[in-house]
């Protein structure tokens, strides 16, 4: 989607690893903001973005990337957040708009809404897109589109600023949806939380195996064993602040998870044939409620037979 004149004026990224660099091509492909500026940790990372041709100016000092900007977006780990909110906080300009791309949106809301200065507007938001790889190289301006972003504004927060986000997703290619903060976090601990765990546990247990063994798992690697590694191969840091600020939902995930394998278990100890045919039956429908909603392009051949 292409605009005919900029949605924002200055935009701000702080971070721009595979999520900001994205966003920040996606915002060059539809003009929707006049001048981007970046501030990331390292001055490689900033050459980079320059060289790509998605940065206007840069700096390794956060309040003079913030200043005068109208949008600022932390696409950075959940672990750096209160330190971001303190250090750009006395560079904001009133009416200013504070977002992010975080996984985790109730502790988000608690880091920064008592750090943003009064008159600065606070729009927390999450892209449910990715890969597994990282860095500002990793980016493509088509990761969002067709994909959902989920904004969390708090109560009361200004209706035109949750405008002017939900345009910028929109104009990234994204369909928006508003969500209460710690709906958000349940529904997300289920959807992307308890797959990365499950993931990144078969993948530990993979490498915990006897070496000969392990050697055969990756040579004769299913498809199934495949994504789990594709999953597992995601950036340690970032999961481990997800888990780490989204504990609750993902505890109470992950109880029912055990729950429901120790009911599978027990079907196959007792070789209960109807009982394990059922429940991979009733859960055909979730799959093809995420073919319908357009969350995934295509139905694998054993789906396609049904």
């Amino acid at each position: 989607m292409t605009v005919s004149a900029p949605l924002i004026e200055k935009i701000a990224f702080l971070g721009i690893g595979l999520i900001g660099s994205s966003l920040a091509r996606a915002i060059r492909r539809g003009n929707l903001a006049s001048h981007i500026s970046v501030t990331s940790r390292t001055q490689k990372s900033l050459d980079t973005a320059t060289e790509l041709g998605f940065a206007d100016s840069t700096s390794l000092d956060v309040k003079e990337v913030v200043k005068d900007a109208d949008v600022v977006i932390i696409c950075s780990h959940l672990s750096t957040y209160t330190d971001l909110a303190e250090r750009m906080a006395p560079a904001l300009k009133p009416g200013a708009i504070v977002t992010d791309v975080g996984s985790v949106k109730g502790s988000v809301i608690k880091m920064l809404q008592p750090l943003l200065p009064d008159g600065v507007h606070l729009v927390p938001g999450h892209p449910v897109s990715g890969t597994e790889f990282s860095g500002p190289e990793s980016g493509f301006a088509e990761l969002f589109d067709g994909r959902w972003c989920i904004l969390t504004p708090p109560p009361g927060e200004d209706q035109g600023a949750i405008d002017t986000i939900r345009a910028l997703w929109e104009g990234a290619g994204s369909m928006v949806e508003i969500m209460e903060p710690a709906h958000h976090d349940r529904v997300l601990a289920m959807t992307s939380h308890l797959p990365h765990a499950i993931a990144y546990t078969i993948v530990g247990t993979a490498t915990d195996l006897e070496t000969h063994t392990r050697e055969e798992v990756i040579k004769f690697s299913a498809g199934g064993f495949r994504d789990f590694t594709r999953i597992a191969a995601s950036n340690p840091v970032f999961w481990r602040d997800v888990f780490l600020n989204n504990r609750e939902a993902v505890l109470e995930i992950l109880q029912r998870f055990n729950e429901d394998l120790t009911a599978l278990q027990r079907a196959i100890r007792w070789g209960e044939a109807d009982t394990l045919e059922q429940m991979f039956t009733r859960t055909q429908e979730i799959r093809r409620g995420v073919i319908e909603a357009k969350q995934d392009e295509y139905l694998e051949p054993d789906e396609a037979k049904n």
